[in-house]
Order: structure tokens, then sequence, then C-alpha cells
């Protein structure tokens, strides 16, 4: 049986302590060592040469490593830097990311300062530090105050605690000390039991502990932090697929034109068993082309453009209030298609506003509300406070109490030149979980007044009058059934429904007799009070819709509100599932995993939950973001493939353990930064595309004129150079492509698809065969003019220009002609033509290295004609599919 399922003093003897003297100094020493302290176990700290050669396993760095070595080993010292460079900028990089769950794990607990509590031991109420809290101690609790330890609830007074950082509920939670029947009960409904973190709003409390450190609540959050690993992001998935299948195509080719080279000198007779020494020069270049070969098919440059490219984004992403904190995250929230989200202060503006009203015999909006009762009773039947600065209220107390506040200085009333005007009350019956109602009494010029609020089922039962056009008349029958129906229509609209009264006293009553006082009463009218939605938040809800990403909302409200909210974003279908928590709890995981798809709401929801749910969405193959702003969310947050965090209402726990924080607590920043996501993913796949198509056409000429019988058409240092150039600027420049507007009308990637699709293949192909076969007749005539000398020299800068134009094509997908963005990316337009220009001096001067001879000045025309037939043909092959696009669009019809 739970600590909540028992009566207080149960729980005293359970425990073998005492009310009134606490434990023994001995016996406290003793738990303590039984126990441990009151403070958070930390985390193992990772040394820095482990943390590097965890970064060093990603398959891609390995492939790198070996190439960077070879290159070494036959003697091609800038390559070889060339690919080490790429590594250590690749590890720098992630080595400077890790440590996130070591950053969250710190900031939680910076909450757990060892601040003073209030204990009882051997008799004496004496202040302790909270970390030398046991189990067992009595602690005394007052209204400021954070709750040290997890503890049991023995005697309360007007006690009302924020738990919104654990639970995500925005209304503070009334304490009470009488037990619990229920089994499996919620955090959020576990009114008896006071939880480490959490903060006493209101009242006082007497309560002993029964949990310290890592067993609380809070510590098993932090625990679940600790644990918690970061699974792989789908882009880094598909880099590592990309990257194996390179490797093992790569090699397997490699080798093979090195067995066909031995081949063709064993059939010359220049390679004979029995006199190997004389074909070693042979076996040698033999070897350097098949290592030339995996070095160019290594796309060595991806690391770094992976890098330069994040870097970027994420300042054009910091400036639409995205704050990426892991470089990763910029890429990896474009391809989500789930979004967890939290109700209180993401969705909502996380500020109780009275939105309708019900007063003197009629319904009134809030703008037209004006009843003067009904207004006296917001400011004098308060105990809370607000501020106001830069048109922007500050809540100090009870947040509902607050809102009514909020509302009468929107109708410049002053609550404090009222408190004053009618001085100190005579008389204060605070909330009660019983009484479900508060009054606040005053000394009048005619007598006392008595104010009362509260559930409008217990104010309506104590009043026999009602305001009608200014006039009390009788409480009729057909006054409550009025009454009644604009209350439950409220409430269907899970609107927080107050209810207000008051009654005159000519002679001073029996103010100690409560319920002689409140009975009687006036009815003066009802309010609804919602947290509104934030006002951009629907349309990014619906763009989202658009966008194929579905929305789910996990909250620690309840149910009635949750649906609400959901029913106002457009997310409910005919189909979908509201739950609470303890629903999800009673089903397996393969049942709810059957389930997930149509599941949008689950309210009462805890940490535990919430992994859960991530974790089971991931297995079916779903990218997911969560978003949250209180501790309770940050396990999710780390969990997920993109955790987002609210920058301004956002606890500092819940920031480190995230990847992004929107800097505005701005659901629509989500969807901005989802379409810079897509943006980014789609720059690696004109990347990707590029160095494929490079690494083909390479392959297949140099196979192709083993196989004809030519000569090899590239030396190995013109390889290795081609490799250097299409790996750098012209490549990278591809990442720098401003995002397209249709990005937002697309199905979202899925996770397990691969990052080359049936077009960029299709493209690939297409591109690298039309060059390989120019090249190839290159090879077998002299069309562009020249020398024979000439004509190698030709072939080899005719390939490096091919490769420039089709770095244009690789700008656009699908049928999309390359035009109309053509002036979008004038970087690379800068950059494309700078590398021209470094051809022109390899070609030209570099002879002695590269094996070249100067052209002149015509076959350098010629040569950029006849290359420029890539884009000639791509667009062409584009206008094929846009025609049979539309064929297939009529026929359709």
């Amino acid at each position: 049986m739970n600590y909540y399922q028992k009566e207080a003093q149960a729980v005293i003897a359970e425990l073998k302590s005492d009310e009134d003297s606490g434990l023994s100094f001995s016996e406290v020493r003793a738990r303590i060592q039984r126990y441990g302290k009151n403070v958070f176990t930390p985390k193992p700290k990772e040394s820095l040469l482990v943390k590097i050669m965890e970064s060093l396993k990603e398959p891609l760095i390995i492939i790198l490593l070996i190439s960077g070595v070879i290159s070494l080993l036959m003697g091609h010292l800038p390559d070889g830097l060339g690919i080490f460079a790429a590594v250590l900028i690749a590890t720098t990089i992630s080595v400077i990311q890790e440590g996130k769950s070591d950053k969250a794990f710190e900031a939680l607990a910076k909450l757990s300062d060892d601040v003073l509590v209030k204990a009882v031991r051997d008799r004496q109420i004496i202040h302790i530090p909270q970390s030398e809290l046991t189990i067992g101690d009595i602690i005394h609790l007052e209204t400021g105050e954070k709750v040290p330890a997890d503890a049991r609830v023995i005697h309360c007074s007007n006690l009302g605690i924020d738990e919104s950082l654990l639970t995500g509920e925005a209304e503070s939670v009334t304490k009470k000390s009488k037990p619990i029947e229920r089994e499996n009960c919620p955090l959020a409904e576990q009114t008896n039991m006071l939880f480490s973190g959490t903060m006493a709003i209101e009242g006082r409390a007497i309560a002993i502990v029964t949990a310290v450190g890592d067993q609380t609540e809070m510590g098993k959050i932090a625990e679940e932090l600790k644990g918690e690993t970061t699974a792989q992001t789908p882009l880094q998935e598909k880099l590592a697929d990309l990257g194996k299948k390179i490797s093992i195509i790569g090699s397997i080719v490699a080798a093979a034109i090195f067995l066909f080279e031995l081949f063709i000198m064993y059939r010359q007779g220049l390679f004979v068993p029995g006199n190997i020494a004389s074909a070693l020069p042979g076996v040698k270049d033999a070897f350097i082309t098949s290592v030339a070969l995996i070095v160019a098919a290594v796309p060595e440059g991806l690391p770094t453009m992976v890098a330069i490219t994040l870097a970027f984004n994420m300042q054009k992403m910091a400036k639409n209030n995205a704050l990426v904190r892991k470089l990763i995250a910029c890429e990896t929230i474009g391809s989500v298609n789930v979004i967890c989200s939290d109700k209180t202060g993401t969705l909502t503006e996380n500020k109780m506003t009275v939105v309708e009203a019900w007063c003197n015999g009629q319904e009134a909006s809030a703008e037209s509300l004006n009843c003067p009762a009904l207004l006296e009773n917001f400011c004098l039947n308060t105990t809370a406070d607000i501020t106001k600065k830069d048109g922007q209220y500050t809540f100090l107390g009870n947040p509902t109490e607050c809102s009514l506040l909020v509302y009468a200085d929107t109708k410049q009333i002053n609550y404090r030149d009222h408190r004053k005007r009618f001085g100190e009350p005579v008389a204060e019956y605070n909330f009660t979980s019983a009484r479900k109602m508060m009054s606040t009494a005053y000394e009048t010029a005619d007598g006392y007044r008595i104010y009362t609020k509260g559930s409008p089922e217990k104010v309506l039962k104590i009043s026999d009058r009602v305001l009608v056009n200014n006039e009390i008349v009788p409480l009729t029958q057909e006054h409550k059934d009025r009454i009644e129906a604009g209350i439950k229509e409220l409430q269907d609209h899970a609107r927080r429904v107050l209810a207000f009264a008051y009654t005159d006293f000519r002679a001073e009553p029996q103010w100690e007799d409560i319920y002689n006082v409140e009975k009687n009463l006036i009815f003066t009218g009802f309010v609804g009070i919602e947290d509104p939605l934030r006002k951009d938040v629907k349309e990014a809800i619906d763009q989202c819709r658009r966008a194929g990403i579905a929305v789910k909302i996990l909250t620690g409200d309840n149910i009635n509100t949750a649906k609400a909210i959901a029913d106002q974003l457009e997310i409910i279908r005919k189909d979908s599932l509201a739950l609470e928590v303890t629903d999800i709890d009673a089903m397996s995981d393969e049942e709810l995993k059957s389930k997930l798809s149509n599941i949008v709401v689950i309210a009462r929801s805890n940490p535990t939950a919430k992994m859960r749910v991530v974790k089971l969405l991931r297995e079916n193959n779903a990218s997911v973001v969560v978003t949250g702003d209180g501790i309770n969310d940050a396990p999710a947050l780390k969990a997920a493939d993109v955790g987002v965090a609210m920058g301004i209402t956002g606890t500092e726990v819940t920031k480190e353990a995230s990847d992004i924080v929107l800097l505005d607590d701005s659901f629509s920043s989500i969807v901005k930064a989802i379409k810079w996501g897509r943006g980014i993913y789609e720059n690696f796949q004109r990347f990707i595309q590029f160095q494929l198509t490079v690494n083909i056409v390479a392959f297949i000429t140099v196979i192709l004129a083993e196989i004809i019988g030519y000569k090899m058409p590239f030396t190995t240092l013109q390889l290795l150079w081609v490799n250097i150039i299409m790996d750098g600027p012209p490549a990278l420049t591809l990442g720098l492509e401003p995002p397209r507007e249709h990005l937002l009308e697309k199905r979202p990637i899925k996770r397990n698809a691969s990052i080359v699709t049936k077009d960029m293949l299709l493209k690939i192909i297409a591109n690298g065969l039309f060059i390989v076969a120019a090249l190839i007749f290159l090879l077998r005539t002299q069309i562009l003019g020249g020398s024979e000398a000439q004509q190698s020299t030709i072939v080899f800068t005719s390939f490096v220009l091919f490769q420039l134009w089709n770095a244009f094509n690789c700008r656009e997908f699908g049928e999309k002609s390359i035009f109309p963005y053509i002036h979008k990316n004038k970087t690379m337009l800068g950059v494309v033509f700078l590398t021209f220009l470094i051809q022109i001096m390899v070609t030209q001067f570099g002879g002695q290295v590269f094996k070249t001879v100067p052209l002149e000045p015509y076959l350098w025309l010629r040569m950029l004609g006849f290359t420029f037939s890539i884009v000639v043909f791509s667009e062409f092959l584009k206008l094929i599919m846009r025609v049979g696009q539309k064929f297939v669009k009529i026929n359709n019809l």
C-alpha cells in the first residue's frame, strides 16, 4: 500500500517517528547511513579521451581514417592531410556537443541547493540543511518555501502547492491530510503528498518525510536524465548506412580494377609468377590507381559540409527565434512526423484569463461585463497580488485569483484602492477542499458585508436570493435552472467556473460560526476562466497538418481541459483517442504501440509516461519532437529525436536537456525550424547527389577505358585533384541553398527511408552515364580539336567542367528547372567561377605535377560549350518528366 493510501498516523508509526519529538540525532545519523543524504547522486563523467574515441567510431569517420592512412603511405601528403583535417573538424564538433546529459543533471542538482529547512529533532523545531533530512523526519512548511523532500501531509492549513514543474498542471494543488483510496493514483491527484522541488504558494503544513535524494519523484527524473542515452538521429543513421555502402562498393570496384590490371599485365606477359620483381612497378601503379579510386569514392568533404551547413543554418534559425544547442538538431527537426507537445505554456499562454461571465441575471462577455458587486468580490475576496511592467502582468499567488485582479485592472479598477477603502478584513475563511469556497468579511457604514466565491454548485446551494437587473430578488427554481445551464455550457468548453455571492449584516455575527455566516447569500454571478491559446498556435498546427506532422498533447491537466484545447486546435478526428495516463499505464507496450497513431491527448501525464510514449513512437519508426517547459518534460526532451524547450518560461533543467530552445516560446517557431530542417536535409541530398555523380563518372570511365583498351584516362594525381576540388568549395556551397517554399507542403521523410531517393538515383545514373559517354567519346575522337598531346588534358579538364556544370543540376529535385532559383545562391555562383579559374591555372601551369599541357583559348570555349550539354540534357529530362506528370493527371481526371 502506498503512503497516500494510509492514514497519516499509520505512516508515522510505520516510519518509526513521532510527530511531537521527531527523530533523535543518533537515529538521524543511522538513517543517513542507511538511506543516504538528501542529494542526487551525480553521474560519473566520461574522460575527454573516451568522448573522442566514441566520436571516432562513426562508420564514415573510420572510412576516412583508413583512406587518409593509405594516402599518406602512398606519398600523397596533401590529400591525406585534407582527409585528417575533415576528421578533426567532425570529431571536434561531436566532442563539443557531448555532455548534454551532464549539464542537464548539474542544472537539476541546483534545485537542491543546501537551503535550511525546519524539522523536529529531539522535541525541538530547528533549522537544518536540506541535505541532512532523512526518512521519518517531521518537517514544517510555510508559504513561499520549497518542499525539501517527498513527504506525507500530517496536518495542513489552507495549503496550496505549485506542482507545475513536476506535473505540468497550471493550477496550484490544494493539499489535505486525508488518505486516498484510489490505487495507482497519478502524482497530480496525490493531494496528501508533497514532492521535492515544488513550492508552497499559500498556507502551512506539518509533514513526515517519505523519500529523499534519488528516491524522490524529482530524483527519479534525475536518474532518467543520467541513464538515458541519446540514440542516433535519422540523419546519423542514414549517413552511417551511406558510408557503409560507399566503402563496400568502392572497395569491391577498386579491388576488381586492381585484379583486372594484373590480368592485363599477365596477358601482355608483364606479370610472370616466376619473375615478380619485373612486374612490381606495374603492380604498384595498379595499386595506387585502386587506392585513388577508393579515396575518390569516399566523400571526405561530407563531415565538413555537414558541420559548415549546420553551423550556417544554426545562425539563420536563431534569427527565427530557434536557438540550436546541438548542431545535428538543425537537420533532424526537418524529418519529424510527430510533435509531442506540452499544453500549458506551449500551446497556451499559461495566463488564466476571464473570458465569459453571467451577472445581473444575464450572460455577458468579458468586454461588456459591468457588475460592481461582482468586481468588488474580485478585488476584496482574495489573497493574491499582481504587478504590471511594460504591459506585462506578473502573478503573485493563486493564478485563478490573479486572473480576476487582471480583469479588474483592465476595467480601470485598482484592487489596492478597494482594499485601502474597505480596510482590514474582520474575518477570513480560507478555501478548503471540503467547502470548496473562500469568504472575506469587512465592516461597512451600514454594518458588515461578506464576499464569497468558489464552486458554483456550493455557492448556489447556500444562496437564497439573486441579483437581477441591479435588484435583489428571491432565487427561484427558474433562476437556478438558467444559472446551472449557463455553468454547464462553460464547463463543457473546459472553462474553470467560479461563482460569486455576498450578503450584508446589520449586527456583527458570530464569525467563529462559519456555517451560520456563509448562508442566505445573494448570488451575484459566475465567470468562465481559461488559459487561452497562443495567438499563432492554431495556424502553426494547421501548417503541421499540411506538412504531414501529427501533434499530440501530453499534459498534466485534466482530461476535459486537454480535450477542449485539442478541439479548439482541430486535432481531434472521429477515430482519435483522448486518454488519461492511467489508461495507457494499463496497456502493454504492444497494445499502446498499436493505438499511438490515434492517440492525440494524454491527460495527467507524468515523466515516465512521456518517456514511454516517445520510446514507442520511435520503435514505430516515427521521428519525434518533444516540447516542454517544466522539469517533468526534461527526460522526454532528452529521449526524443529533437527536444524543444521554452526559452522564456522553461526551467534551466529543461533548456539543458533540450536540443533547441525557442526564444519566444512560440509553437510557430517550431514550424519555422522544421522548414529550415527540411531545407538542410535537401542540401545534404544535393551534396550527396553531386558527389555520387562524380564517383560514378570516375569509376565507370576508368573501368570502360580499361575494358575497351584505352590507356588510363586519368592519372592518380588527377583523380585525387578532382576528388579534392569536388569535395571542396563547389560541393560545400550546395549546403547553403535557401529552403524552398514548398517544403511545408511535403510529407515528412520516413525515419527508415534512404537519404538517396529514387529521383536522386535516376539523376545520378542518367547524368553520370551521359558524362561517361561524353568522356569516352572524347577519348575516341578529337571532336573539340587540339593536338594528340592535348587530348588527355582535354579529357581531364572536361571531366572537371562537367562536374561544375552538374553542380547546378543538383540544386533542384524532381522536374523543377534550375533557372528560377539560379540567382538565389550567389555564393555558389562565385565559388564555381573561382574553381573554374583555379582549374585554368592547374591546366595551364601545372603540367609537371598533373601531367597536363596548356590549351588555347578556343579550346576552353569549346570545352565550356561541350560540357554545358549536361545542363541541356538534365533540363530535357525534367521536361519529359513534367509532360509525363501532366499526362498522368489528365488520365486520372
